[in-house]
């Protein structure tokens, strides 16, 4: 149904089966938690902070008393916390159908992780190449079991910075904002060549919102490019329900592919409902795609063992 107006009411029934959303306190993971709880799943709000995670199921639940939630603390851009995440996840019984990598952050100014990686590089890839590979084990005895990578338009043009990865030489907000997003689908896109290899039941999707107004927009940027982005939140963008749109189907439809890649099918695909988009033609290069994944392994301690039922 994609690019004939799919909505979230299209999403089927969902009873019985468990999603893990990232960042699901705010903005696109905030809607993206309450339309799957609305379809009878069991959502775990991944946050960082819990106050705002409890406040976010509160209001879910005040609209769908029947919502089955859990808040869980997370914090993506530090690898401590995304293990003890997975751990403490695991230890409860908690075991994930389908995980969407969905939190990030927006071109703030220079920070580094505790592990000493640049922040929006650090929680927007490296954070959830993590959780995937922790969670792996669950995820792959799955029911019809997903990773959805939400990633960005702005992936578009960017690269890996492979010899200043972590901006300590030249860095710029939005520049290194984009290689994160980047980073996301030659990930995603990784993941589906070893899936399919392996012969896996799990799927590897990604999705992009377009030019959606959430608060990433003013929560990151400063100065001039914090007016500007506001400014076009304002006078362009879709609301957040819309945007959330791509990656609620790549979540729940049943007739998806591993590997597609769905964004807003309107002009520029800044907004509209979900279709099939193509990711940058650099991000599909196997070379990029190989040194990613082995220096993501190297950097976060973790593998994802990808193997042959």
């Amino acid at each position: 149904m994609t690019g004939t107006g799919w909505t979230a009411a299209d999403i089927p029934d969902l009873t019985g089966r468990t999603f893990v959303v990232t960042g699901a306190n705010s903005g696109l993971g905030l809607v993206t938690a309450r339309q799957l709880a609305r379809h009878g799943a069991r959502v775990v709000l991944a946050v960082r902070d819990e106050g705002r995670g409890r406040q976010a199921a509160a209001d879910i639940t005040a609209a769908h008393p029947e919502a089955s939630l859990e808040v869980r603390r997370l914090n993506l851009a530090d690898l401590d916390s995304v293990s003890a995440f997975a751990t403490a996840l695991q230890a409860d019984g908690v075991r994930p159908d389908v995980l969407i990598n969905n939190a990030g952050v927006m071109a703030p100014p220079r920070t580094v992780s505790p592990q000493g990686h640049e922040l929006q590089f650090a929680t927007n890839h490296l954070g959830h190449f993590a959780l995937t590979g922790l969670l792996w084990d669950s995820l792959r005895r799955g029911t019809d079991p997903r990773v959805v990578t939400v990633t960005s338009d702005l992936h578009r043009g960017s690269r890996i910075h492979t010899d200043d990865l972590n901006g300590a030489r030249s860095y710029s907000g939005w520049k290194y904002y984009r290689q994160s997003k980047f980073a996301n689908v030659v990930f995603a896109l990784e993941l589906d060549r070893r899936l399919r290899a392996a012969a896996s039941p799990v799927r590897s999707l990604l999705a992009h919102p377009g030019f959606a107004a959430t608060n990433l927009q003013s929560s990151g940027p400063t100065g001039l490019l914090r007016l500007l982005t506001t400014l076009g939140r304002r006078l362009v963008a879709q609301d957040a329900g819309t945007g959330a749109e791509p990656q609620l189907y790549a979540a729940t439809a049943p007739d998806v592919h591993s590997g597609q890649f769905f964004g807003p099918g309107g002009r520029r695909e800044m907004r509209g409902h979900p279709t099939v988009v193509r990711p940058d033609p650099a991000a599909e290069d196997p070379d990029t795609a190989r040194w990613l994944w082995q220096r993501s392994e190297e950097l976060t301690g973790v593998s994802i063992p990808i193997t042959t039922p």
